[in-house]
């Protein structure tokens, strides 16, 4: 199996800084994209950031310029960068990461447990 864990996640004040990493285990051949997305209460998940094997990154317009998303593909491991952290920030991280298990597996998407982000003052 494939496992995500996620860290970092806690409280900040408003303009605060925050770095989530996630770590990928377990029977992988080779990761695609990995990326973090959100839920906050009541709102429906969306993507926060995504980013290749080859370093292409996308953002959704919200974070753009205050989120940084990297990746070290020799760990299997995605961060979030969050700077200028924004009361509408609040809500539970999850990575995700798009895993082949094998040469002639067909890639599948993974998902971490969640870490919680709270900005408030």
């Amino acid at each position: 199996q494939v496992q995500l864990v996620e860290s970092g996640g806690g409280s900040v004040q408003p303009g605060g800084s925050l770095r989530l990493s996630c770590a990928a285990s377990g029977s992988i051949f080779s990761i695609n994209a990995m990326g973090w997305y959100r839920q906050a209460p009541g709102k429906q998940r969306e993507m926060v950031a995504v980013i290749t094997s080859g370093g292409s990154t996308n953002y959704a317009d919200s974070v753009k310029g205050r989120f940084t998303i990297s990746r070290d593909n020799a760990k299997n491991t995605v961060y979030l960068q969050m700077n200028v952290l924004k009361v509408e920030d609040t809500a539970v991280y999850y990575c995700t990461a798009e895993v082949r298990r094998s040469i002639h597996s067909v890639p599948t998407d993974y998902w971490g447990q969640g870490t919680q982000v709270t900005v408030s003052s």
